[in-house]
């Protein structure tokens, strides 16, 4: 398990990082030191196994912040704290490469040095794209972002910089230069807005241009933000963060828009909007799409014998398996203890023998619920009868699903029953 390394040797700031770090649920074990020799222990003992470091800059065998050249020298991503703030300190030590500076003025502070630790792990998974010909200032920014632990991909120009992304569709920032040949930054912000909404793809303009109306043309053109070279790291880390951290916001509140509060599978609304589409395309191409109608056989006797609460968590537990077995399909809780499913590509045969097997695998699972083993049982109706509309076949699919209740549960009946 990766670790971080806390060094600080004030007792009361050292309680203070504790119980934030116990209370931030990061995904590390923290090792705490209290001096450089220490920390270097610390470090000896678990070479290699740091994940990043949040040191105090003067401490008592290391008044003039040699601990951050030792973090630094072992390649640890390092967070300072310190307890005065200092300019030219500041400009020597994001010259060395520290990830961020935080001067001590209360718990606002500490927290956000700890969750800048959280924000290190989150870029990990990031990819961005740095679009400059000139091969000093890429290489700059590009090391600014590694520097953050973000992955990062590199192009010489707009051209370039449109093939990437079409081969790396997962990038989630574009940080682009203006004057570049072939394509330059303006132009490849303006052609990428074509395709990409502010909340898929943050674009960011970066020049050393002295127009004043640059950056008003860059943003107003599809530009998330704009940046004048040149510019100080601290200032780039903190347009940075804040873009990523809004499109992410942007991405929980979509994500909780479209999801059933108790389960977290798509709610019926949702099931409706994307199968509607889907069900278009197979008409258009007369390719099988079959849909599914899944009850939990007997679910009301939960809540009889242990209560709605208990019944809520066994709705979890049933939903996480569900979703583990089935999520590459779009499945949706419709009501109650009901699911939808879609499943473009399967015919009603394909979809009943793949949907059987569905089935006996969650009939083997064993539940704890109040204590209580249980096994959860469902029954299902499934047409791929593309009548004039979805509606029309999902009504297909639930009589089938009466059907399998009134000849006892536990069983699927599709299209091949008629």
């Amino acid at each position: 398990m990766k670790k971080i390394l806390v060094v600080e040797d004030s007792e009361m700031v050292m309680k203070v990082l504790r119980h934030l770090v116990q209370s931030s649920s990061l995904a590390y074990e923290a090792i705490y030191a209290n001096s450089l020799a220490q920390a270097t222990t610390a470090y000896e003992q678990n070479p290699q196994e740091f994940f990043a470091a949040l040191v105090d800059l003067n401490l008592p065998d290391a008044p003039n912040g040699e601990v951050v050249d030792f973090t630094l020298g072992k390649k640890i991503p390092t967070i300072v704290l310190t307890g005065s703030y200092d300019e030219k300190r500041r400009e020597q030590l994001f010259n060395k490469g520290i990830v961020d500076y935080v001067t001590k003025e209360g718990r606002y502070a500490y927290s956000k040095a700890i969750g800048m630790i959280n924000r290190l792990e989150k870029n990990q998974h990031i990819k961005v794209l740095v679009v400059d010909d000139s091969d000093m200032s890429r290489k700059h920014v590009a090391n600014l972002f590694k520097r953050h632990l973000f992955q990062v991909l590199e192009a010489v120009d707009g051209v370039d910089a449109i093939k990437v992304l079409l081969e790396n569709p997962d990038v989630k920032l574009v940080f682009t230069d203006y004057n570049m040949p072939k394509m330059d930054g303006f132009e490849l912000v303006r052609n990428l807005r074509y395709k990409y909404d502010k909340t898929d793809l943050i674009m960011i303009g970066v020049s050393g241009d002295s127009s004043e109306a640059l950056s008003a043309k860059f943003i107003k053109h599809g530009a998330n933000d704009f940046l004048r070279k040149p510019f100080h790291p601290e200032e780039f880390y903190c347009r940075i963060i804040h873009n990523i951290e809004s499109l992410e916001l942007i991405e929980q509140i979509t994500y909780n828009a479209q999801r059933d509060h108790l389960t977290g599978l798509y709610h019926r609304s949702y099931f409706f909007n994307a199968a509607r589409e889907l069900y278009r395309q197979a008409v258009e191409k007369a390719s099988p799409l079959s849909l599914a109608v899944i009850n939990i056989d007997h679910f009301s006797q939960v809540n009889e014998q242990h209560g709605n609460a208990w019944g809520d968590v066994a709705l979890k537990y049933i939903a996480t398996s569900l979703q583990n077995m089935l999520g590459r399909f779009l499945l949706a809780r419709a009501d109650s203890d009901d699911f939808f499913l879609l499943m473009p590509g399967l015919d009603h045969e394909k979809a009943a023998s793949f949907l059987a097997k569905v089935k006996q695998l969650l009939a083997a699972e064993n539940y704890i619920i109040n204590n209580t083993e249980t096994h959860f049982y469902f029954s299902a109706g499934i047409s791929d009868q593309l009548h004039q509309s979805l509606d029309q076949q999902l009504a297909q699919a639930t009589l089938y699903l009466h059907r399998a209740k009134e000849a006892g549960g536990n069983m699927i009946v599709d299209d091949g029953e008629e």
